[in-house]
């Protein structure tokens, strides 16, 4: 038996793994529990080769290449097989990859504005095209909020956005809210139209500030809100509200504190923020190997504890703390979903390996929050103790009133 046939055999617990090796040689793995069923071929021993020294790495880059093709399955088949017994069974190949990553996890997330800026440019300034083929109409690139599970995407996305504009606690028309990294202008312009906030919105994607600009003059939004490229830390002046959703993975962690000092002193003394982030719920850990190099690059979803010493550090209240668990799976699955019926489209804007990429990149990453411990929070944040009521009842009577803090 090969080295690559013993990993697997030892890795399989539950269901069944068949794999085809250039040989024309097949492996039939079945594990002791019950479980799901999945084959893939091999094309080439170099393959091979890199699946034993970084499987982490290999496996998303020979499927993106053609060295790993299923049989029988879907790429989601295969990974949520493998997946599922990664989570009792890891490869003692990818936990010594891992420990490396770990131990350099501060230089690969050292982000000053420079390098910040390519690593936006890398994913976010791709043909703003793609992106609309899976999101929803508002292009909304961050994680839903379900109510009951039954909502399609375009609902629960808007719920995701009154879900937060009720924590920022707009109770009077004319707030100003600093927007880090504001995407395609979705939240800005909703919290503008419907909130009756005046918005500036930051990014450091130039293709995302040429939609989210143009959507705004569309919207006749443009006197309320602005939309500039900017990096956080060159911002310079105090506002009512600071916002960030889905930006916090790419801060980096030795610019944890800057982050939030930033925030602290944006804020007006009475003023509100709430960031909301990808986590973990196991504690610190690194990135996989594949998506920092070819989706994320400079990114990490952080444990809480790491984030709360640089929150307290900055001197900033934790006012509120939510947790979203299975929010963002459902999320990646409608775009999962709406990127199959639009494969065809999406391949002849690009290729077959951006199309191999993407959907090695959506199943694994919702695979992430359904089977191995992340999640999403959503931090309040205040300079001052007393900013706030003294409940969080506040919140759901801002929700409830979709846009009016007070009946």
């Amino acid at each position: 038996m090969t080295l690559l046939q013993r990993m697997l055999s030892s890795l399989i617990g539950r269901g069944q793994l068949t794999v085809r090796y250039p040989d024309g040689q097949v492996q039939v793995v079945r594990g002791s529990e019950a479980g799901g069923e999945a084959a893939f071929a091999i094309r080439d021993k170099r393959t091979i080769r890199r699946l034993l020294l970084n499987p982490g790495l290999a496996f998303g880059e020979a499927f993106m290449d053609g060295g790993i093709e299923p049989i029988g399955c879907s790429i989601h088949d295969l990974l949520t097989l493998l997946v599922e017994n990664m989570t009792e069974r890891e490869p003692a190949s990818e936990m010594l990859m891992a420990r490396v990553r770990q131990a350099r996890r501060w230089l690969d997330q050292f982000n000053p504005a420079p390098r910040a800026r390519r690593n936006a440019a890398h994913h976010y300034d791709l043909d703003g095209r793609l992106f609309s083929l899976f999101l929803d109409r508002d292009l909304q690139y961050s994680c839903a909020y379900f109510q009951t599970g039954q909502e399609t995407l375009e609902e629960a996305q808007i719920l995701k956005k009154r879900h937060i504009a009720a924590k920022l606690a707009l109770d009077r028309p004319g707030l100003e809210v600093l927007e880090i990294g504001c995407g395609w202008g979705g939240m800005a312009l909703t919290l503008a139209r419907d909130w009756g906030a005046r918005v500036t919105g930051i990014t450091l994607s130039t293709e995302q500030l040429e939609v989210a600009r143009a959507r705004a003059a569309e919207a006749g939004l443009s006197d309320r809100v602005r939309f500039e490229l900017l990096d956080y830390r060159a911002w310079n002046r105090p506002v009512d509200r600071v916002l960030s959703v889905a930006m916090f993975e790419a801060v980096g962690l030795a610019h944890y504190r800057g982050f939030f000092d930033v925030i602290r002193r944006s804020l007006t003394e009475d003023g509100v923020a709430l960031v909301h982030s990808i986590g973990r719920s196991e504690g610190p850990g690194s990135t996989n190997p594949w998506l920092a190099k070819y989706i994320f690059p400079g990114g990490y979803s952080p444990a809480l504890s790491e984030v709360l010493p640089a929150v307290e550090s900055s001197g900033l209240w934790v006012t509120d703390l939510e947790i979203l668990r299975l929010h963002y799976a459902m999320t990646i699955a409608h775009w999962r979903h709406r990127f199959a019926a639009n494969r065809g489209t999406i391949r002849s804007l690009h290729d077959e390996r951006l199309c191999r990429m993407f959907e090695f990149y959506l199943s694994g990453c919702e695979l992430a929050f359904r089977h191995m411990g992340h999640m999403n929070w959503q931090m309040q944040l205040t300079r001052r103790v007393d900013a706030l009521p003294l409940t969080r009842d506040w919140i759901h009577t801002a929700e409830a009133g979709a846009g009016r803090f007070h009946e």
